[in-house]
């Protein structure tokens, strides 16, 4: 007998659920870019490594935010580009690189493999300009390095370093957590360099470019800091009103969790930490809405994920790929589609070996992680219309805490053709539940109906490594269909895919 019913409603639909929701992020920390995405035994002769490309390729990845995070704010792009042995190399002024701890940047890696790399994936670039250290020049003429197609010294140097036609570069983020590591300001302060900041980038695209540019201002998890800054980025006499297509914040929860010590208490604080991504949207898109509106500003989510005590930053924060992360993803990308009327994109962090990434590598071999798994299980809700669903689930009460847990999660979405995918999580890690779906107005009893499930009888502290990694994938699930009502047995800490077409 089911104890959760999970209600479609297809006459209400949300908006359009943006591909780039399963945005990516990759920093010059750890082993992300040197040994994740480029350069090791597996590299073909441009120094990318083939099985990484493959693994990311396969995913179709919308869009993959770079260099940063952190790094962004003290990392200047012309370092960065021309001959490999002519570039500098400088200071990781917050990271160490690679497993040998060391704090400095080769700068082999920099704006032209980081576009190749996205062209050969499939992905959009999403470039964050140095506010912090740098100034509106340098930003405007990496915005020119990239994208013009004239007759000046930067156009024709990215032609002299191997790209002849621009790059067409679309989204900027203008500085990165202006509020600490990018220069300690103060909202009204970050809000007065970010307009001064987009003046010069923003203005690219009156005459030089072909393509509009998104401007992407960084937020804060503080919410009155970024009602302060929106108040305060509206305050002009002269020029746009509101220079930013987005508004972004940083969420990471897990900061107190050991993988290797967490039992049933600890999985429940952490999905709880999780599912505040609910209350973060919410605040910043009201924060937006205070003093202009979401239709003309999108939310953007561009680093989050598990973040635990194993990550730290003499290792590169490496923590272990486990099934409770990637059940927490699953939580938040059912939020996500709930908010897509707001929300325009989002980045996990990160891409390749650090912290919650996708992609694992170790010498010369490549996995996908449990994260992975539910990345791929959600692709065929991008770009679909998100519809109101409503839970009726039970919940637990979670200690330390003032939020209980509900056992039952699930998002659903149409497509164009009219198939219909409803995602379902069992968020339970000691139980499982039955739980009924309830497509109103539908007779799921005329129509193709298919399942998936991931993580079935799998431990939710099971860490993947390249040996295991394949008994990550989905399986089929059974589901039996009464009228307009499907009915699933879900598994301990398990993500299902129900597709009625």
């Amino acid at each position: 007998m089911a104890n959760a019913r999970v209600t479609v409603h297809p006459e209400a639909r949300i908006d359009r659920i943006e591909p780039e929701l399963h945005g990516h992020f990759s920093e010059h920390l750890g082993r992300c870019v040197y040994d994740g995405l480029w350069t090791d035994d597996t590299a073909d002769e441009d120094g990318f490594r083939e099985d990484v490309l493959g693994l990311l390729a396969d995913l179709e990845i919308p869009v993959l935010r770079w260099p940063g995070g952190c790094f962004a704010d003290d990392y200047h792009w012309e370092d960065g580009v021309g001959s490999r042995e002519d570039r500098p190399r400088r200071r990781n002024l917050f990271w160490a690189q690679g497993r040998e701890d060391v704090p400095e940047e080769s700068n082999a890696f920099g704006t032209d493999e980081f576009l190749e790399f996205c062209e050969r994936v499939g992905t959009e670039p999403y470039l964050a300009a140095n506010v912090g250290s740098g100034d509106p020049q340098e930003a405007a003429d990496w915005v020119e390095y990239c994208n013009y197609d004239g007759d000046t010294e930067l156009a024709d140097r990215r032609r002299a370093n191997g790209h002849e036609e621009p790059y067409g570069v679309k989204y900027w983020g203008l500085g990165n957590e202006n509020w600490g590591c990018g220069g300690q300001m103060t909202p009204e302060q970050y809000a007065r360099e970010y307009r001064r900041f987009a003046t010069y980038v923003g203005s690219m695209d009156n005459l030089m470019l072909d393509h509009d540019l998104e401007l992407i201002a960084c937020g804060f998890e503080n919410h009155e800091w970024n009602h302060r800054f929106m108040e305060e980025i509206g305050n002009t006499n002269w020029g746009v009103e509101f220079p930013l297509d987005h508004l972004t914040l940083h969420h990471y929860y897990g900061r107190t969790m050991s993988i290797a010590e967490a039992g049933e208490e600890k999985y429940d604080q952490f999905l709880v930490e999780a599912l505040e991504m609910d209350y973060h949207i919410e605040r910043i898109a009201s924060a937006i809405n205070a003093v202009a509106t979401t239709r003309d500003i999108g939310v953007i989510i561009d680093e989050w994920g598990a973040w635990h005590t194993e990550a730290v930053a003499e290792n590169g924060l490496e923590q272990p790929g486990t099934v409770i992360d990637a059940l927490s993803a699953a939580a938040v990308l059912d939020i996500f589609n709930h908010h897509s009327d707001v929300m325009t994109m989002s980045n996990i962090a990160q891409t390749v070996n650090v912290l919650q990434c996708l992609v694992e590598t170790d010498g010369d071999e490549a996995w996908a992680r449990p994260t992975y798994r539910v990345f791929d299980l959600y692709a065929p809700h991008k770009g679909n219309d998100a519809l109101t669903t409503t839970v009726d689930t039970p919940s637990r009460e979670v200690e330390h805490g003032d939020d209980d847990l509900p056992f039952v999660g699930a998002s659903a979405s149409v497509a164009e053709d009219g198939e219909t995918y409803v995602t379902v999580t069992n968020l339970d890690c000691r139980d499982g539940h039955t739980v009924e779906v309830a497509i109103e107005g539908a007779d799921a009893g005329d129509a193709d109906v298919a399942a998936q499930v991931l993580f079935e009888g799998q431990d939710p502290g099971l860490e993947a490594g390249a040996s295991n990694a394949d008994e990550f994938a989905a399986d089929d699930l059974g589901v039996d269909v009464d009228g307009d009502v499907l009915t699933v047995d879900l598994a301990p800490s398990t993500v299902a895919g129900i597709s009625v077409e």
